[in-house]
Protein backbone atom coordinates (compact mmCIF):
# COMPACT_ATOMS: atom_id res chain seq x y z
CA UNK A 1 0.00 0.00 0.00
CA UNK A 2 1.12 3.62 -0.75
CA UNK A 3 -0.20 7.21 -0.06
CA UNK A 4 -0.31 9.63 -3.10
CA UNK A 5 0.45 13.19 -2.25
CA UNK A 6 -2.79 14.22 -3.51
CA UNK A 7 -5.54 12.81 -2.21
CA UNK A 8 -8.77 14.65 -4.16
CA UNK A 9 -11.29 11.34 -3.13
CA UNK A 10 -10.68 11.79 1.03
CA UNK A 11 -14.01 12.58 2.87
CA UNK A 12 -15.94 11.55 -0.37
CA UNK A 13 -19.08 10.19 0.03
CA UNK A 14 -19.32 7.84 -3.33
CA UNK A 15 -22.62 6.36 -3.87
CA UNK A 16 -22.79 2.86 -6.23
CA UNK A 17 -25.91 2.66 -8.51
CA UNK A 18 -27.53 0.58 -10.99
CA UNK A 19 -29.92 -2.12 -12.39
CA UNK A 20 -30.15 -5.43 -10.83
CA UNK A 21 -27.91 -7.45 -11.50
CA UNK A 22 -25.18 -5.26 -13.53
CA UNK A 23 -22.81 -5.90 -10.70
CA UNK A 24 -22.70 -3.24 -8.08
CA UNK A 25 -22.31 -5.10 -5.28
CA UNK A 26 -19.08 -6.77 -7.29
CA UNK A 27 -17.94 -3.26 -8.10
CA UNK A 28 -18.23 -1.87 -4.99
CA UNK A 29 -15.83 -4.36 -2.98
CA UNK A 30 -12.96 -4.55 -5.57
CA UNK A 31 -13.21 -0.29 -5.81
CA UNK A 32 -12.91 -0.39 -2.18
CA UNK A 33 -9.80 -2.73 -2.65
CA UNK A 34 -8.55 -0.54 -5.00
CA UNK A 35 -8.70 2.98 -3.08
CA UNK A 36 -7.19 0.80 -0.23
CA UNK A 37 -4.11 0.23 -2.29
CA UNK A 38 -3.68 3.43 -3.18
CA UNK A 39 -3.45 4.32 0.64
CA UNK A 40 -6.90 6.03 1.31
CA UNK A 41 -8.74 4.67 4.26
CA UNK A 42 -12.10 3.81 3.32
CA UNK A 43 -15.56 3.13 4.76
CA UNK A 44 -17.51 0.46 2.83
CA UNK A 45 -21.41 1.42 3.72
CA UNK A 46 -24.07 -1.72 2.33
CA UNK A 47 -27.08 0.38 1.46
CA UNK A 48 -28.99 -2.41 -0.15
CA UNK A 49 -31.96 -2.96 2.01
CA UNK A 50 -32.52 -6.11 -0.13
CA UNK A 51 -29.06 -7.81 -1.09
CA UNK A 52 -27.45 -10.33 1.04
CA UNK A 53 -23.90 -11.24 0.61
CA UNK A 54 -21.47 -8.23 1.20
CA UNK A 55 -20.12 -8.82 4.35
CA UNK A 56 -19.12 -12.41 2.98
CA UNK A 57 -17.79 -11.18 0.01
CA UNK A 58 -15.49 -8.80 1.73
CA UNK A 59 -14.08 -11.63 3.95
CA UNK A 60 -15.64 -10.58 6.98
CA UNK A 61 -16.90 -13.59 8.93
CA UNK A 62 -18.47 -11.61 12.05
CA UNK A 63 -21.59 -9.83 10.76
CA UNK A 64 -21.51 -6.30 12.55
CA UNK A 65 -24.74 -5.18 14.02
CA UNK A 66 -26.92 -3.38 11.27
CA UNK A 67 -27.16 1.07 11.60
CA UNK A 68 -31.08 0.50 11.54
CA UNK A 69 -30.86 -0.79 14.87
CA UNK A 70 -28.37 1.06 16.45
CA UNK A 71 -30.18 4.68 15.53
CA UNK A 72 -33.58 2.98 17.17
CA UNK A 73 -35.17 0.71 14.58
CA UNK A 74 -37.61 1.45 11.68
CA UNK A 75 -40.58 3.75 12.43
CA UNK A 76 -42.85 1.30 10.03
CA UNK A 77 -41.98 -1.23 13.62
CA UNK A 78 -42.42 1.62 16.45
CA UNK A 79 -38.83 2.85 16.29
CA UNK A 80 -37.17 6.93 15.58
CA UNK A 81 -35.80 6.37 12.10
CA UNK A 82 -38.43 8.01 9.38
CA UNK A 83 -38.66 7.56 6.26
CA UNK A 84 -37.11 10.59 4.51
CA UNK A 85 -40.08 10.77 1.83
CA UNK A 86 -42.42 11.28 4.30
CA UNK A 87 -40.02 13.00 7.11
CA UNK A 88 -37.07 14.37 5.65
CA UNK A 89 -35.74 15.63 8.91
CA UNK A 90 -31.84 14.53 8.95
CA UNK A 91 -31.16 11.85 11.24
CA UNK A 92 -29.59 12.57 14.59
CA UNK A 93 -26.52 11.95 15.80
CA UNK A 94 -25.94 10.89 12.04
CA UNK A 95 -21.68 11.50 12.10
CA UNK A 96 -19.64 9.06 13.84
CA UNK A 97 -15.77 9.42 14.46
CA UNK A 98 -14.18 6.34 13.15
CA UNK A 99 -12.60 5.46 15.95
CA UNK A 100 -15.58 5.44 18.54
CA UNK A 101 -17.65 3.18 16.36
CA UNK A 102 -18.20 0.46 18.50
CA UNK A 103 -17.22 -2.84 17.68
CA UNK A 104 -20.51 -4.56 17.10
CA UNK A 105 -20.98 -2.20 14.48
CA UNK A 106 -17.89 -2.32 12.55
CA UNK A 107 -16.51 -4.97 10.43
CA UNK A 108 -12.72 -5.09 9.04
CA UNK A 109 -11.02 -6.86 6.40
CA UNK A 110 -7.75 -8.28 5.89
CA UNK A 111 -6.92 -4.66 3.52
CA UNK A 112 -8.14 -2.81 6.31
CA UNK A 113 -11.14 -1.68 4.90
CA UNK A 114 -14.29 -0.77 7.74
CA UNK A 115 -17.68 -2.14 6.74
CA UNK A 116 -20.96 -1.08 7.99
CA UNK A 117 -24.44 -2.34 7.30
CA UNK A 118 -27.52 -0.15 7.22
CA UNK A 119 -29.91 -3.10 7.70
CA UNK A 120 -31.86 -5.49 5.83
CA UNK A 121 -35.84 -5.07 5.17
CA UNK A 122 -36.39 -8.56 5.49
CA UNK A 123 -35.06 -8.94 9.28
CA UNK A 124 -37.45 -6.53 10.26
CA UNK A 125 -40.69 -9.28 10.12
CA UNK A 126 -44.08 -9.57 8.23
CA UNK A 127 -45.49 -5.88 7.33
CA UNK A 128 -42.54 -3.86 8.58
CA UNK A 129 -43.26 -1.11 6.18
CA UNK A 130 -41.15 0.18 3.13
CA UNK A 131 -37.29 0.45 3.56
CA UNK A 132 -37.38 4.51 3.24
CA UNK A 133 -35.52 4.80 7.10
CA UNK A 134 -32.12 2.69 6.10
CA UNK A 135 -32.30 5.53 2.76
CA UNK A 136 -32.28 8.07 5.15
CA UNK A 137 -29.20 6.37 7.03
CA UNK A 138 -27.12 5.84 3.67
CA UNK A 139 -28.19 9.75 3.37
CA UNK A 140 -27.21 10.84 6.50
CA UNK A 141 -24.27 8.86 7.65
CA UNK A 142 -21.30 10.61 7.87
CA UNK A 143 -17.93 9.18 9.07
CA UNK A 144 -14.81 10.91 10.09
CA UNK A 145 -11.50 10.56 11.17
CA UNK A 146 -9.31 13.81 12.44
CA UNK A 147 -6.80 14.97 9.48
CA UNK A 148 -7.32 11.29 7.19
CA UNK A 149 -10.89 11.67 6.34
CA UNK A 150 -12.01 8.27 4.54
CA UNK A 151 -13.47 7.81 1.68
CA UNK A 152 -17.06 6.44 1.64
CA UNK A 153 -18.55 3.74 -0.62
CA UNK A 154 -22.19 3.19 -0.54
CA UNK A 155 -23.50 0.39 -2.10
CA UNK A 156 -27.01 1.12 -3.03
CA UNK A 157 -29.91 -0.95 -4.10
CA UNK A 158 -31.20 -1.99 -7.49
CA UNK A 159 -33.04 0.47 -9.81
CA UNK A 160 -33.98 4.42 -8.96
CA UNK A 161 -36.07 3.96 -6.05
CA UNK A 162 -32.94 5.02 -3.54
CA UNK A 163 -32.03 8.52 -5.90
CA UNK A 164 -35.98 9.30 -6.16
CA UNK A 165 -35.82 9.46 -2.09
CA UNK A 166 -32.66 12.21 -1.94
CA UNK A 167 -29.85 10.06 -0.91
CA UNK A 168 -27.90 11.92 -4.40
CA UNK A 169 -28.25 14.89 -1.96
CA UNK A 170 -26.19 13.14 0.61
CA UNK A 171 -23.12 12.28 -2.32
CA UNK A 172 -19.77 13.84 -3.26
CA UNK A 173 -20.45 11.21 -6.62
CA UNK A 174 -22.69 8.97 -8.33
CA UNK A 175 -21.25 5.69 -9.56
CA UNK A 176 -23.58 3.77 -12.06
CA UNK A 177 -22.55 0.43 -13.16
CA UNK A 178 -23.33 -0.80 -16.48
CA UNK A 179 -23.54 -4.33 -17.49
CA UNK A 180 -24.38 -5.42 -21.54
CA UNK A 181 -28.25 -4.40 -20.41
CA UNK A 182 -30.20 -2.19 -22.48
CA UNK A 183 -32.20 -1.45 -18.88
CA UNK A 184 -28.67 -0.65 -17.45
CA UNK A 185 -28.07 2.29 -20.17
CA UNK A 186 -31.64 3.83 -19.22
CA UNK A 187 -30.36 3.81 -15.25
CA UNK A 188 -27.27 5.41 -16.12
CA UNK A 189 -28.82 7.92 -18.02
CA UNK A 190 -31.40 8.43 -15.81
CA UNK A 191 -29.49 8.79 -12.71
CA UNK A 192 -27.33 11.44 -14.41
CA UNK A 193 -30.48 13.81 -15.58
CA UNK A 194 -31.53 13.13 -11.87
CA UNK A 195 -27.95 14.71 -11.06
CA UNK A 196 -27.90 17.59 -13.66
CA UNK A 197 -31.63 18.34 -12.49
CA UNK A 198 -30.56 18.77 -8.65
CA UNK A 199 -27.03 20.92 -9.71
CA UNK A 200 -29.45 23.16 -12.23
CA UNK A 201 -31.87 23.85 -8.71
CA UNK A 202 -34.63 21.65 -9.16
CA UNK A 203 -36.78 20.69 -5.86
CA UNK A 204 -38.24 17.44 -5.18
CA UNK A 205 -41.71 16.79 -5.15
CA UNK A 206 -43.43 17.67 -1.73
CA UNK A 207 -47.31 17.57 -2.43
CA UNK A 208 -47.50 15.35 0.10
CA UNK A 209 -46.27 17.19 2.83
CA UNK A 210 -48.62 19.30 4.87
CA UNK A 211 -46.41 20.95 7.12
CA UNK A 212 -44.52 24.20 5.51
CA UNK A 213 -41.42 23.26 7.68
CA UNK A 214 -41.10 19.84 6.16
CA UNK A 215 -41.61 21.25 2.86
CA UNK A 216 -39.17 24.10 3.36
CA UNK A 217 -36.77 20.82 5.45
CA UNK A 218 -36.89 19.10 2.06
CA UNK A 219 -35.95 22.22 -0.35
CA UNK A 220 -33.27 22.63 1.50
CA UNK A 221 -31.81 19.22 1.37
CA UNK A 222 -31.50 19.62 -2.40
CA UNK A 223 -30.41 23.18 -2.67
CA UNK A 224 -28.01 22.46 -0.36
CA UNK A 225 -26.82 19.06 -2.40
CA UNK A 226 -22.69 18.87 -2.77
CA UNK A 227 -23.02 16.18 -5.38
CA UNK A 228 -20.03 16.92 -7.40
CA UNK A 229 -20.52 14.56 -10.00
CA UNK A 230 -21.49 11.05 -12.11
CA UNK A 231 -19.47 9.11 -13.73
CA UNK A 232 -20.45 5.31 -15.39
CA UNK A 233 -17.92 2.16 -15.54
CA UNK A 234 -18.93 -1.07 -17.52
CA UNK A 235 -19.35 -4.47 -15.83
CA UNK A 236 -19.02 -8.20 -16.95
CA UNK A 237 -17.95 -7.26 -20.10
CA UNK A 238 -17.72 -9.92 -22.43
CA UNK A 239 -15.39 -8.84 -25.56
CA UNK A 240 -14.39 -5.54 -26.90
CA UNK A 241 -17.74 -5.61 -29.68
CA UNK A 242 -19.90 -5.55 -26.24
CA UNK A 243 -17.77 -3.08 -25.02
CA UNK A 244 -17.83 -0.59 -28.46
CA UNK A 245 -21.78 -0.70 -28.38
CA UNK A 246 -22.29 0.09 -24.91
CA UNK A 247 -20.10 2.98 -25.54
CA UNK A 248 -21.97 4.13 -28.52
CA UNK A 249 -25.13 4.24 -26.48
CA UNK A 250 -23.74 6.21 -23.53
CA UNK A 251 -22.26 8.79 -25.72
CA UNK A 252 -25.35 9.35 -27.25
CA UNK A 253 -26.31 10.47 -23.50
CA UNK A 254 -23.36 12.31 -22.96
CA UNK A 255 -21.63 9.64 -20.96
CA UNK A 256 -18.15 8.11 -21.39
CA UNK A 257 -17.29 5.23 -19.43
CA UNK A 258 -14.29 5.74 -16.79
CA UNK A 259 -13.35 2.09 -16.32
CA UNK A 260 -14.26 -1.40 -17.67
CA UNK A 261 -14.42 -4.87 -15.73
CA UNK A 262 -14.33 -7.79 -17.59
CA UNK A 263 -16.59 -11.09 -17.28
CA UNK A 264 -15.07 -13.32 -14.59
CA UNK A 265 -16.52 -16.60 -14.08
CA UNK A 266 -14.32 -16.51 -10.45
CA UNK A 267 -16.07 -13.84 -9.56
CA UNK A 268 -19.75 -15.31 -10.08
CA UNK A 269 -18.28 -18.47 -8.19
CA UNK A 270 -17.62 -16.57 -5.32
CA UNK A 271 -20.79 -15.25 -5.20
CA UNK A 272 -22.21 -18.47 -5.19
CA UNK A 273 -20.85 -19.79 -2.37
CA UNK A 274 -21.33 -16.96 -0.15
CA UNK A 275 -16.96 -16.35 0.29
CA UNK A 276 -14.22 -14.05 0.09
CA UNK A 277 -14.31 -12.21 -3.75
CA UNK A 278 -11.65 -13.54 -5.82
CA UNK A 279 -10.26 -12.17 -9.16
CA UNK A 280 -9.52 -14.98 -11.46
CA UNK A 281 -7.37 -13.22 -13.49
CA UNK A 282 -5.44 -10.44 -12.30
CA UNK A 283 -6.60 -6.53 -13.88
CA UNK A 284 -6.06 -3.01 -13.29
CA UNK A 285 -9.83 -2.29 -14.17
CA UNK A 286 -10.74 -1.27 -9.88
CA UNK A 287 -7.45 1.02 -10.04
CA UNK A 288 -8.08 2.40 -13.57
CA UNK A 289 -11.78 3.36 -12.23
CA UNK A 290 -9.42 4.97 -8.82
CA UNK A 291 -7.01 6.89 -10.88
CA UNK A 292 -10.32 8.53 -13.52
CA UNK A 293 -11.65 9.32 -10.70
CA UNK A 294 -9.01 10.99 -8.82
CA UNK A 295 -8.47 13.24 -11.79
CA UNK A 296 -12.57 14.07 -12.20
CA UNK A 297 -13.00 15.32 -8.79
CA UNK A 298 -9.27 17.67 -9.11
CA UNK A 299 -11.25 19.14 -11.70
CA UNK A 300 -15.42 19.37 -10.80
CA UNK A 301 -16.22 21.94 -13.18
CA UNK A 302 -14.78 20.38 -16.37
CA UNK A 303 -15.19 16.87 -15.49
CA UNK A 304 -18.93 16.48 -13.31
CA UNK A 305 -20.28 14.28 -15.61
CA UNK A 306 -17.62 11.94 -16.16
CA UNK A 307 -17.17 12.92 -19.63
CA UNK A 308 -13.46 12.79 -20.78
Amino acid sequence: MHARQARPLAGKRIGIFGKGGCGKSTFSVLFARALRAVGYEVVLLDADSTNIGLCAALGITRRPRSLIDCFGGMVFAGGSVTCPVDDPTPLPDAELELGQIPDEMLGLTDEGIKFLEAGKVAERGPGAGCDGPISKIARDLRVSKGSDPPVTVADFKAGLEDSARGVITGLSWALVVVDPTLSAVQVALQTKRTIEHIRAGALPSTDHLDSPSLIELAHGLYRQAKIQGFACVLNRIPDSQTEEILRRRLAKGGIDPIGTIPVDETIARSWLRGTRLRVGHPNGAAAEVVDRLEGLAARPTVGWTGVA
